[in-house]
């Protein structure tokens, strides 16, 4: 069976001391890699040119049409689209948008996420795109080192966001699958310690806060606790050397690195043992990564814009998404022997997107609150610092000359209100009228305190 579809009817689980989920595809040669693209790449646009209005209507006034694409960097003939263009779809032709490409009665699940206009961008999946997955998650835990014989705690949100359904990837390789959610810190570290749980997902803030509480709690992460695999996503610490090294301290685990986007699946990318990079979804997602001002590629590990077209995805087809992360890609063959290509960074945002504890923020978000509650001038300032390896946001607001209560319970108002909306529960500051500058063009809003957010 050929490596195109190998994915699709994976083999039993292989072995518990094989080093490779799927050997033939992890461990093919660079040119096979690309064969292989270019052949889902060709499919997959006649699928979506087929059955998308949007993606027909589009790529039809642009003049470029599926059967043009010859070579992988044909794929620069066609349009991008962007998170607006996700939004103002789903709008136009409710509930899904019309970049789906296949009838309602195949979807079997939806993901979703909010933005900066707090409306749930939804992201489909067909049967068939939902067990890609999974498969992919199982091959992704394999190379982390995640067995049949380990207890997996999945400490991730389930309330539609695209993380949740990961766990079933673990299942997938047979390990024994704990689906704890996002109980409260006390709570998970009891079913931690009562079923000796060996792995965890998380964010790394909160891997780094939990093993805190155990502390604070008289349980000790390295001997009460039977952890030893620690996978973390959501934020950039999990790839910070510094931050990975004190959570392995603090565990006495190991610590992997995952990178996923909500609007194509969970985790597109994830450390091997090795830990030198993420290993890239190279037969799911093709990665462009582009100087963000030309549009031209830029060379292998230099930094641009990573732009993403879904090669299986059926349900609703992504191509060429602009993600607004810059990163940089390599594809020498990793230590471990698998050569697709690895992230070897996100080094920033195009945009003010923060991701605060695994939750996207953007500064519309709060300004959103800020102008609504009269007893602000509406004007407000985002502070991101890293303490202690971990990212941490104030919101500076200012209150208005005509309150007159309390500055704290003004504070705890705002951020009880910012948590129910965002998700985001932070530190929020209280300051007297006309504090703030004003800007007579684009106000500067956030203020990242940060460096090196990557490597």
């Amino acid at each position: 069976m050929g490596h195109a579809d190998r994915h699709l009817s994976p083999s039993s689980v292989p072995a518990s001391d094989a080093p490779y989920w799927d050997a033939a595809l992890e461990t093919q040669p660079r040119a096979d890699w690309d064969a292989l693209k270019l052949d889902l790449l060709q499919r997959h646009l006649r699928h979506a040119y087929a059955g998308s209005p949007y993606y027909r209507a589009a790529w039809n006034a642009a003049g470029v049409h599926p059967d043009q694409v010859k070579r992988l960097d044909d794929i620069r003939r066609f349009p991008f689209i962007t998170k607006q263009t996700l939004r103002e779809r789903q709008l136009a032709a409710p509930p899904f948008g019309d970049l789906v490409a296949v009838p309602e009665r195949d979807i079997v699940y939806i993901s979703a996420s909010s933005g900066s206009t707090g409306i749930p961008t939804a992201s489909p999946f067909t049967a068939r795109d939902f067990d890609d997955w999974m498969d992919y998650e199982a091959r992704q835990f394999w190379s982390s080192g995640l067995r049949p014989e380990d207890r997996y705690c999945h400490s991730l949100n389930f309330s539609l966001f695209v993380g949740g359904p990961c766990v079933l990837g673990a299942q997938k390789l047979g390990a024994l699958s704990i689906h704890a959610g996002t109980v409260p810190s006390e709570r998970l570290l009891t079913i931690a310690r009562q079923f000796q749980a060996t792995a965890i997902w998380t964010t790394p803030s909160y891997a780094w806060y939990l093993g805190e509480t155990a502390k604070k709690e008289g349980i000790d992460p390295k001997q009460d606790l039977a952890i030893k695999r620690i996978f973390v996503a959501g934020e950039p610490g999990g790839s910070i050397p510094e931050t990975r090294n004190r959570i392995e301290e603090l565990w006495g685990a190991s610590v992997y690195d995952y990178y996923g986007l909500s609007d194509i699946f969970g985790s597109c990318a994830g450390m091997c043992e090795e830990k030198h990079g993420l290993h890239w979804a190279e037969d799911h997602i093709l990665a462009e990564v582009l100087d963000p001002e030309t549009g031209e590629p830029v060379a292998e590990g230099e930094r641009g814009e990573l732009v993403l077209t879904t090669l299986k995805k059926s349900a609703r087809p992504m191509v060429r998404f602009r993600s607004g992360d810059i990163v940089s890609f390599t594809s020498e063959p990793c230590a471990c022997g698998r050569t697709s290509q690895r992230l070897l960074g996100v080094h920033g945002r195009l945009d003010d997107m923060l991701i605060i504890k695994g939750v996207n923020l953007f500064p519309s978000d709060v300004e959103a609150i800020a102008r609504k509650d009269h007893d602000l001038t509406g004007e407000y300032k985002l502070v991101v610092e890293r303490i202690d390896h971990l990212d941490h946001l104030t919101v500076e607001v200012e209150r208005a000359a005509s309150y007159k209560g309390s500055d704290t319970d003004l504070a705890e108002r705002f951020a009880k209100h910012l948590k129910s909306v965002t998700g985001v529960l932070p530190a929020v500051t209280i300051l007297p009228p006309d504090t703030l500058p004003r800007a007579t063009h684009k106000a500067k809003r956030v203020e990242d305190r940060r460096s090196g957010v990557w490597a």
